[in-house]
């Protein structure tokens, strides 16, 4: 939304309401995107098992015989599902499969998850799977579409919102108790003052949100 000619911006401190940013994820859209994490973690082991085969080829001539069973690969896997999850969630709050189906982890109140919570979302992960999936069934039962891993850890799975979904109040002529002000941009809250600044004068809209 750009402010028209002669039209009063607002004035006095910068005031910008805090609200939930998306929409709960839902079953489908995440259990497919763990599905997708699923295949790329398992392929890029596997491509790093081959190349470390392949090095120890050139180097002493022996070929690596890897099996799935042995102790030190199970727990080669398990250490880098961890980090592969956990960083991922911790750095954009969000994996491959997630970016895909435009799923993304969030704290409780919309804002982005800490590298705290991002680790122990990723260790209560397996706690979901356990007593025959029941740690999944907040996701299809609860209103905040919340799995097992999710309540421990604080979380919970968000999908973009619509267009103007919220409103700043601080668009010219924009009712601040209005649910949407037909803006562009979000904010997330507690972004920095300048920042929102910085980005109001990039595209030249009376409106906060970025």
């Amino acid at each position: 939304m750009t402010a028209r000619a002669g039209e009063p911006r607002p004035s006095g401190p910068l005031v910008i309401r805090e609200s939930l940013q998306g929409k709960y994820a839902g079953f489908a859209s995440r259990f497919t995107a763990f599905a997708v994490d699923v295949g790329v973690s398992l392929g890029v082991f596997m491509l790093a098992l081959a190349a470390v085969s392949f090095a120890a080829k050139v180097l002493t001539g022996k070929d690596i015989a890897w099996n799935r069973g042995d102790i030190w690969v199970v727990i080669a896997y398990a250490a880098w599902g961890f980090i592969y999850f956990a960083y991922s969630w911790a750095a954009s709050g969000r994996t491959a499969g997630m970016a895909l189906f435009g799923v993304r982890v969030v704290t409780d109140d919309g804002t982005d998850a800490s590298g705290r919570r991002a680790v122990v979302r990723t260790l209560a992960l397996p706690l979901s799977f356990l007593f025959p999936g029941l740690g999944f069934a907040g996701i299809l039962l609860g209103g905040r579409r919340r799995a097992l891993h999710d309540v421990i850890a604080g979380t919970r799975s968000s999908t973009p919102g619509t267009r103007g979904q919220r409103g700043c109040g601080t668009c010219p002529g924009a009712d601040p108790a209005a649910a949407s002000c037909g803006c562009r941009f979000f904010i997330r809250p507690g972004q920095a003052a300048a920042r929102v600044s910085r980005r109001r004068s990039r595209w030249g809209s009376g409106c906060l949100l970025a």
